[in-house]
């Protein structure tokens, strides 16, 4: 980033005054709570590890704080999608004042078209929409390495779901998907009280790294049928609660070499692969 553009990103108004002027009220159907302090925005970004060599990508910039978290940072090419027309209006001077640098793209992330984006790698940081956050992982997970990095804050309970290990309480559907498909940690936690408005939860950060092998490799929609059947009835053993697969539930637990008398919560991540797996030859054998 050149002095004469980190001068006019210095010179734009404060968020507050942003807010006001474009009428920037919060929207609860949208999930919207803005950061106000940049501290916390610096400090998204300067977690992420490819801001200067390919193009990051940001969900939901809103008023722009962690945007101009990003270039301030050195983003060398950074791609905003924002779905409220109000915010659009708001970004524009941030977009002139970053030398070219941001691009703004109009619409649902949940149907934006990824393999697009040049430079790679590809790396997104967001301080994501709660209403979405899930659906918008999962799609993300399904890319595998097409995205680099994530940096990503969510409600602290879906931050520890995604997090949590084996015999952790928290250990669930997400925690299998999301740790089958990357390396996943925890970065910090963010008080309900650092947004406007404030929440009613508080929120975490976390970084996730797409895994570049995945062994026994299976498809993830199978993964996601065998957790939640497991998880959806989590106090039963697994001759339980996978009964409801469309396979014998003798055969799949013979196969897959897994003790049915186990719960959910007391499987690996890997064990819950091997299920997938079995599940799949099942399914295939006639």
């Amino acid at each position: 980033m050149n002095a004469y553009s980190a001068s006019r990103l210095d010179a734009l108004p404060p968020l507050r005054e942003v807010i006001a002027e474009y009428g920037l009220g919060a929207r609860r159907s949208l999930g919207q709570h803005f950061l106000l302090d940049l501290n916390l925005p610096r400090r998204i970004a300067n977690a992420a590890t490819y801001l200067e060599d390919g193009t990051v990508v940001e969900v939901g910039p809103g008023p722009g704080g962690l945007t101009r978290s990003l270039l301030s940072a050195g983003a060398s090419r950074l791609v905003a999608i924002e779905r409220d027309d109000r915010c659009i209006d708001a970004l524009s001077p941030l977009q002139a004042a970053s030398g070219g640098r941001l691009i703004i793209s109009h619409g649902d992330a949940l149907e934006f078209d990824f393999d697009e984006l040049e430079p790679r790698p590809i790396s997104i940081v967001a301080n994501l929409p709660y209403n979405v956050a899930t659906p918008l992982l999962i799609n993300w997970l399904r890319m595998g390495t097409r995205i680099n990095e994530m940096i990503l804050m969510f409600q602290a309970e879906v931050a520890d779901r995604i997090t949590a290990t084996p015999g952790n309480k928290s250990f669930g559907r997400l925690s299998v998907i999301s740790n089958w498909c990357a390396e996943t940690q925890l970065l910090f936690r963010i008080p309900a009280r650092a947004f406007t408005p404030p929440p009613k939860v508080d929120s975490a950060v976390v970084r996730l790294t797409p895994k570049a092998e995945r062994t026994p490799k299976i498809d993830l929609s199978l993964l996601e049928s065998v957790s939640a059947a497991a998880f959806g009835q989590r106090r039963k053993t697994l001759r339980r609660s996978l009964s409801q697969l469309d396979v014998p539930i003798a055969e799949l637990l013979l196969k897959s070499g897994i003790d049915g008398g186990r719960r959910a919560e007391e499987l690996s991540v890997e064990e819950f692969a091997v299920l997938a797996a079995a599940l799949s030859d099942l399914r295939a054998s006639p």
